[in-house]
C-alpha cells in the first residue's frame, strides 16, 4: 500500500471546508463583477439583432441606457460593415437627435460615434445623405472642448473627400469655421486648419470674404510648428483664386512666407514654398518676393530631403524667373536645375525642365 500523504503537503484545493452541519461547504456569491465586463457599456445583443437593439436604446428615456448604448457604438463603429448597417436601420437619425441632449456626456459620446463613422467612406456618404453636417453645426459653441474637438474631427474626416468638403462649403459653415480659428485652443485650431485647407480647395470665396488671410497670417507666427505648417498649407488653397493671390500680397503675407522658408521644420518650409508658388503668379506677388530676396532661401530648398519641398521651391522659382530681375538672378544657378532633371521624383524632374526653359528664355 502507498504511504499516506502528510497533512502539511495536501493542497488547499483538496480540502473541503465543513459546513455548519459538518457535511458540506458553504455556497458563497462574490460581490465582484465577472472579469472583462464593462459596467458602463450596454450589453450587445447577438448577431443581426445587436445594432437594432442599440438603436432602440439610443431613443430610451433612461439616461444611463442612452449613455451605455453610445459607449457600445463607439466600439462597433470601427467596423465599416457595422457603420453600413447602422446607417441602414436609422442610427444616424437617432444620433442627430442626441446632439441636442441636455446631458454633457451624451453629447460628447454622440460626437465621438459620429467622428468614428466619418473615418469610413460609407460613413461620409451617410453624413451627406442624412444632412448630419447641419445637425453637428449646432454644437460649434458647445461649452465642452471634448465635444467640439470630436465635432471638428468629424468635419476633418468628412472634408478628405471632395464631396464632403463641398458639403461643408455649401452648408454655409466656412465663415463660422474661420471665426472659430481665432478663439479655439491649439489642438482644435489644427483640426480647423486641416478642414479649411480641404474645403477651400473647392471654393475659397466665403473664406476670403471672412478675412481668412489676416487670420492665417497671424497663425504663421505661431510658436507651434504644427500650426505654422497647417496655416501655410491652408494658404496654398486660399491663394489658388486670383482674389486670394491679391489678398496675400495686400496683407503683406509674402515676407512672412519667405521667412518661413528658413524654418527649422522642413514641412513648414515646404508649405511656405507652396504658398509662395501660388502667390507669385501675379506681378505684384513676384516683385514682393524679389524685394525680400526670396530666391536665396528657395535655392537652398532645392537640396531638401523632402520631395514636396524641392518641387514647391522649383515652381516658386519658376514664377520669379518670369520677371526679368528674377531670371537674371537665377541664370547663374542653371547647373543646379540640371541636376534636378535627374531627381528620383518624376514631378521634380518635370518641374526642373520647365524652370530651365523659363530661366534660359531670351526675348
Amino acid at each position: 500500500m502507498p504511504a499516506p500523504v502528510p497533512s502539511e503537503l495536501r493542497s488547499e484545493s483538496s480540502r473541503v471546508a465543513p459546513s455548519r452541519c459538518g457535511t458540506m461547504a458553504d455556497a458563497r456569491i462574490s460581490t465582484y463583477l465577472p472579469p472583462n465586463v464593462n459596467p458602463t457599456q450596454a450589453a450587445i445583443a447577438y448577431g443581426c439583432r445587436a445594432l437594432p437593439k442599440l438603436n432602440e436604446e439610443l431613443q430610451a428615456d433612461d439616461l444611463l441606457t442612452r449613455q451605455k448604448a453610445l459607449m457600445a457604438l463607439c466600439d462597433l463603429m470601427h467596423d465599416p460593415e457595422h457603420v453600413y448597417t447602422a446607417i441602414r436601420i436609422g442610427c444616424l437619425e437617432s444620433l442627430k437627435a442626441l446632439l441636442r441632449d441636455t446631458n454633457d456626456l451624451v453629447r460628447i459620446k454622440t460626437t465621438e460615434v459620429l467622428y468614428i463613422m466619418a473615418t469610413h467612406n460609407v460613413g461620409r456618404e451617410g453624413f451627406l445623405e442624412h444632412n448630419v453636417i447641419q445637425a453637428l453645426s449646432f454644437l460649434l459653441s458647445d461649452p465642452h472642448s471634448a465635444c467640439r474637438e470630436n465635432l471638428y474631427t468629424a468635419f476633418k474626416h468628412l472634408a478628405q473627400v471632395p464631396a464632403g468638403a463641398l458639403g461643408i462649403v455649401n452648408s454655409g459653415l466656412i465663415p463660422s469655421l474661420v471665426w472659430k480659428l481665432q478663439r479655439e485652443e491649439e489642438e482644435i485650431q489644427a483640426l480647423l486648419l486641416d478642414t479649411l485647407a480641404a474645403c477651400l480647395m473647392e471654393d475659397a470665396t466665403e473664406a476670403l470674404a471672412s478675412r481668412v488671410v489676416p487670420f492665417l497670417k497671424e497663425k504663421l507666427l505661431s510658436t507651434s510648428s504644427n500650426i505654422r505648417s497647417k496655416a501655410a498649407h491652408t494658404l496654398i488653397a486660399v491663394s489658388i483664386p486670383l482674389e486670394g493671390k491679391i489678398q496675400v500680397w495686400q496683407h503683406d503675407v509674402i515676407p512672412i512666407l519667405v521667412h518661413l522658408l528658413k524654418d527649422k521644420e522642413e514641412e513648414v518650409q515646404a508649405n511656405a514654398a507652396g504658398a509662395l508658388m501660388n502667390a507669385t503668379v501675379t506681378t505684384e506677388g513676384k516683385y514682393a518676393a524679389l524685394d525680400v530676396e526670396a530666391t536665396g532661401p528657395l535655392l537652398q530648398l532645392l537640396g531638401a530631403s523632402l520631395s514636396k519641398a524641392r518641387l514647391n521651391a522649383i515652381k516658386a522659382l519658376t514664377m520669379l524667373a518670369e520677371a526679368p530681375e528674377g531670371r537674371k538672378l537665377l541664370q547663374s544657378h542653371v547647373a543646379t536645375f540640371r541636376v534636378l532633371e535627374e531627381d528620383f521624383s518624376p514631378a521634380v524632374q518635370r518641374a526642373a525642365q520647365v524652370a530651365l526653359k523659363v530661366i534660359e528664355w531670351k526675348p
